[in-house]
């Protein structure tokens, strides 16, 4: 089993560094990082009484991690839900915040367990999601994969300036859908020919 500080570690790597994208909601980014989390956090790293783009440009590897790890598993409680998910609801809530349990609570009532949608993991939800994984851990790990998919098709479906984080201008698979299909069996990983079917509505 990996432990949470390298499965932050590779969500670090796969974030990657720098970025100010001014179609990107979450505004200037490092490390999987926003400006945002730095501002709600209060953590002026340059010391000039200000969170802006510098402080981003100036958070370090190990700040990133350490970050994740408080504020994106410990402090939703990712450990409580089974092991098969614990990897890929941690790297979802980097990517979607509460969005990510709130995913997974959706595909639990969709198998029919009593689950409010609320995206938060207290007992209700840790225990549906143990009862799921006693039954097919891959399985279910399968299935938040491809939910995990399904919700950044219909962010981008909604909102055209996203579609650049799911298709590459080369028209292959964008970062998004790559980072849900790492978490998910070959065997549910869209081929060219089914990727480029889900996407042909967006010219």
């Amino acid at each position: 089993m990996q432990t949470v500080l390298e499965i932050a570690a590779q969500i670090v790597a796969r974030e990657g560094g720098f970025v100010n994208d001014p179609e990107d909601p979450g505004g200037a980014t490092k490390y999987g990082v926003t400006i945002g989390t730095l501002r709600r956090l209060g953590l002026d790293l340059t010391g000039d009484g200000t969170v802006d783009p510098a402080d981003v440009r100036a958070l370090s590897r190990a700040q990133a991690i350490e970050i994740f790890i408080r504020h994106y598993f410990e402090a939703p409680r990712i450990a409580a839900l089974p092991e098969c998910l614990q990897a890929t609801v941690f790297d979802m809530y980097v990517n979607a915040g509460s969005n990510a349990v709130r995913i997974l609570q959706r595909l639990l009532c969709e198998m029919g367990y009593s689950v409010a949608v609320d995206g938060t993991v207290g007992p209700q939800t840790a225990g549906a999601a143990a009862d799921a994984a006693a039954i097919g851990a891959t399985a279910l790990r399968d299935a938040y994969g491809v939910a995990r998919r399904n919700y950044y098709f219909r962010l981008a479906d909604r909102r055209p300036s996203s579609r650049k984080y799911a298709r590459t201008r080369a028209g292959g698979k964008g970062g998004w859908i790559k980072r849900a299909e790492e978490f998910i069996s070959p065997g549910y990983r869209l081929n060219r020919q089914a990727f480029q079917e889900r996407i042909a509505a967006w010219g």
